[in-house]
């Protein structure tokens, strides 16, 4: 027996060694990959070449990639983040170590109000009398947007273009819900506020078309001004040939004038050798934009007391949570109040990229928001997206710097009402019964429809709300609310029409704000801050493994997704938030999410 014993309480000591030692391992290689991602290289040698591509991966926020591949080296790039980026481009374009960019736009990770701020920076580096060399193997839309800001516009003999244009879809899911028994009860104020149309319709409703077309277009024109102006073609020849379907090969973009010349892959290391002065292509200095990044940001950061701060609103907009890739109303609104009652923080860029979301989450950060601007200048800078709720917690600010292509606006409310009683009883078998003190105590059960008095209910809600709406509004952009009801409506627009409108005071990106909001206090000297804190690889490893993270997304990593995945994606969404619906709520918040390819 005391063998047995003996053996039993070795193997325990044995395996919880090996858990200690295992997690010890772990944690070096997470420590190890948190510190890799902050360390810059070295002052880059005279005549280097800065290079961006596919391995550099720009977003919103430089979070780091908390994923598998990325503790095991296999990360589909290095994060940074686009206030990183185009700061360092505009260094680079006065470091006399920096001779050209090369500009690889394969597979580029971007979006599309982020294509657009750092194609302005690059835009500004070869102002500055420095060239810049765009390669590519396949063109998409996107991907030719930014490459044409270059003075060299090369690709792939090869090559494919498939390039159509500025489209968008959306998913309607009425049949299956019908066919499940999910009744869904839509109550809004605006004849654009089509959020929720797709579970009581089939296909887009005039208003929502109308509102779409005029995105797109929207979007499109933005797209093709700034095309054509840095490439000798003009805007109807363009159009033709999408429209014709003329453009598939290299050489038909060659034919065109579209790009400068196509190279065979070993010509393109030749020719960008012949720019470099080398001999060999592996003894060009490239220098990678994330590399660059850290030690030039370094040179730039002040040692004032005094500071601008950046302020990221990212995300939806819901009442609870924890994650960095929503704001949660009460959590963001702390954030706000930390940054109103630091003294040295002298003003704030707010920067938003949020379609909206909850009505009360908006509220609760527009109030910090209200109490900020008592105290320091507020400069809001819009991403992808600053609308519905995203609007709300911003329209007041100081002063609105927006890109041609954020979508803004949609200035209306919504309620969604689900009814899962049926399918519970069609689908499961399942009879719901209810037992009341009044006669509307089941209201917010969401298992049967709202009878006509309890729209009416909802519909004098949604109202109120939309009042409340269009007043913030009104005083936040000096109009009238009669003005304001004109525009608004619950209708989207793209930013290079919200300047005409009064949506939005100025054209720019997330520098040009921060330049205005130090000089709206005073400023010439400053150091320049971020907020929220992102959490580090460390923190989020332990809510992970707290029932606070997700083991998939840590598996999954930055893999990027299919078409398939994305429509999966959203058709989840879609579907996940009826079942989880508890009753009656109250959203601000866009109809799509939209992506240029």
């Amino acid at each position: 027996m005391k063998t047995f014993w003996k053996i039993v309480l070795g193997s325990l000591l044995g395996c919880l060694i090996a858990m200690l030692i295992s997690m010890f391992i772990f944690f070096g290689m997470i420590g190890s990959a948190a510190s890799a991602s902050m360390k810059g290289s070295s002052a880059p040698k005279t005549g280097s070449v800065l290079r961006i591509d596919k391995s550099t991966i720009i977003s919103e926020r430089a979070v780091e990639d908390f994923s598998a591949n990325a503790l095991m080296s296999r990360s589909t790039g290095t994060r940074i983040s686009l206030l990183d980026a185009v700061r360092a481009i505009d260094a680079a374009a006065a470091d006399p170590a920096i001779k050209f960019i090369y500009l690889n736009t394969d597979e580029l990770a971007l979006s599309t109000s982020n294509a657009e701020e750092l194609r302005a920076a690059l835009a500004r580096f070869r102002a500055s009398g420095k060239a810049i060399v765009a390669y590519a193997e396949n063109h998409t839309m996107l991907s030719y947007y930014l490459a044409s800001v270059a003075d060299k516009v090369i690709m792939n003999a090869n090559g494919e273009a498939m390039m159509m244009g500025v489209g968008s879809q959306g998913i309607f899911i009425k049949d299956l819900l019908d066919k499940l028994g999910v009744e869904v009860q839509l109550i809004r104020h605006g004849k654009y506020k089509s959020a929720g149309e797709m579970f009581i319709k089939n296909e887009m409703s005039p208003e929502n078309r109308e509102q779409m077309q005029a995105m797109v277009d929207g979007l499109w024109k933005s797209m093709a001004d700034e095309i054509c102006a840095s490439r000798d073609f003009s805007r109807e020849d363009l159009d033709g040939w999408l429209n014709n379907l003329e453009l598939m090969k290299a050489q038909s973009l060659l034919d065109r004038k579209m790009v400068d010349t196509i190279y065979h892959a070993d010509q393109m290391k030749d020719y960008m050798c012949n720019l470099a002065g080398v001999e060999k292509f592996e003894k060009i200095g490239f220098v990678m934009l994330p590399d660059y990044a850290p030690g030039k940001l370094a040179q730039l950061n002040s040692k004032a007391k005094d500071k601008v701060a950046v302020l990221y609103a990212n995300g939806e907009i819901v009442t609870d949570g924890d994650t960095e890739q929503a704001i949660v109303g009460a959590k963001f609104a702390a954030e706000v109040e930390k940054v109103r009652k630091d003294s040295t923080i002298k003003a704030v860029v707010f920067r938003v990229n949020s379609p909206g979301g909850s009505v009360q989450a908006s509220q609760f950060v527009r109030r910090e928001m209200e109490l900020l601007r008592q105290t320091k200048p507020v400069i809001a800078s819009y991403g992808d997206y600053a609308a519905s709720g995203g609007y709300w917690i911003s329209a007041e600010s100081d002063r609105i710097f927006c890109d041609n292509t954020t979508l803004t606006g949609s200035i209306g409310v919504f309620a969604m009402v689900p009814n899962l009683g049926s399918a519970a009883k069609k689908t499961l078998k399942v009879n719901i019964q209810s037992v009341n003190s009044h006669q509307h105590s089941d209201m917010m059960g969401g298992m049967r429809s709202l009878d006509a008095a309890e729209q009416a209910y909802m519909q004098a809600s949604i109202e109120d709300v939309y009042d409340e709406f269009l007043s913030i509004v009104s005083g936040g952009r000096k109009m009238s609310k009669e003005a304001v009801d004109d525009i608004a409506q619950g209708r989207v627009w793209c930013g290079c029409d919200a300047f005409g409108i009064g949506l939005a005071d100025e054209k720019g990106g997330l520098v040009d704000a921060i330049a205005y909001a130090a000089q709206a206090a005073g400023l010439a000297d400053y150091k320049l801050v971020e907020c929220p804190t992102p959490k580090t690889t460390m923190e989020r490893f332990m809510e992970m493994f707290g029932g606070k993270g997700s083991v998939k997304a840590f598996i999954k990593g930055s893999k990027p997704a299919t078409r398939w995945e994305e429509i999966e994606a959203q058709f989840e969404s879609a579907y996940g938030f009826l079942c989880t619906a508890e009753g009656p709520q109250l959203y601000a918040r866009m109809p799509y999410i939209t992506e240029i390819k």
